[in-house]
């Protein structure tokens, strides 16, 4: 038995959870979603919990257990709570602001990179004087708004020597020193 599938999901009271088939909708006050089960899964709601049960025990079966039940658990704290990732731009220069959806940014290139979000992502730019420049990413969705993030990083990775570039806020980049003057 997978440690993690056998775990009870705790419905909040917000939340509305409902199965249809292989199909499991979460609406809560900050949106709804979807996801599509593995046959092999038996979800059963009750008491305000949910579990999943294997039907049969095939190495497939078996691997994506505890998978199903991360996603469901994702999806009923995202639609409660949401996920948030906040990226700092560090570099001279760096610079991002937002239109709406559409995410401005100044990366030390001769162009400006235009990025468009996802509707279902919420994007705020924060720049203060003397601080390095914030894109704070907020969803439901835990899964696309990781998505968006790694996106955004890939634009400017944090290189390892003099650390500029897109990280995560509180991320640790692992320093190499330079050359040494002979």
């Amino acid at each position: 038995m997978s440690r993690i599938g056998k775990l009870p999901i705790a419905i909040p009271a917000e939340v509305d959870v409902k199965v249809d088939g292989q199909t499991v909708v979460v609406k809560g006050k900050l949106g709804e979603l979807t996801q599509e089960v593995n046959g092999n899964m038996d979800i059963v709601v009750e008491d305000g919990m949910i579990t999943l049960n294997r039907k049969d025990e095939s190495k497939d079966t078996r691997s994506k257990h505890g998978l199903y039940r991360s996603l469901i658990n994702n999806m009923i704290i995202g639609v409660s709570k949401g996920f948030k990732i906040t990226q700092e731009l560090v570099g001279v220069g760096y610079r991002a602001s937002n239109q709406g959806q559409v995410l401005d940014l100044s990366l030390g290139f001769s162009h400006h990179i235009y990025f468009q979000i996802p509707v279902e992502v919420k994007v705020e730019t924060v720049s203060d004087k003397g601080k390095n420049p914030l894109v704070i990413l907020t969803s439901a969705d835990k899964q696309l708004v990781g998505q968006v993030a790694a996106k955004i990083r890939s634009l400017r990775k944090p290189e390892p020597y003099k650390g500029k570039g897109v990280r995560y806020q509180g991320e640790e980049i692992r320093r190499k020193a330079g050359k040494t003057a002979g």
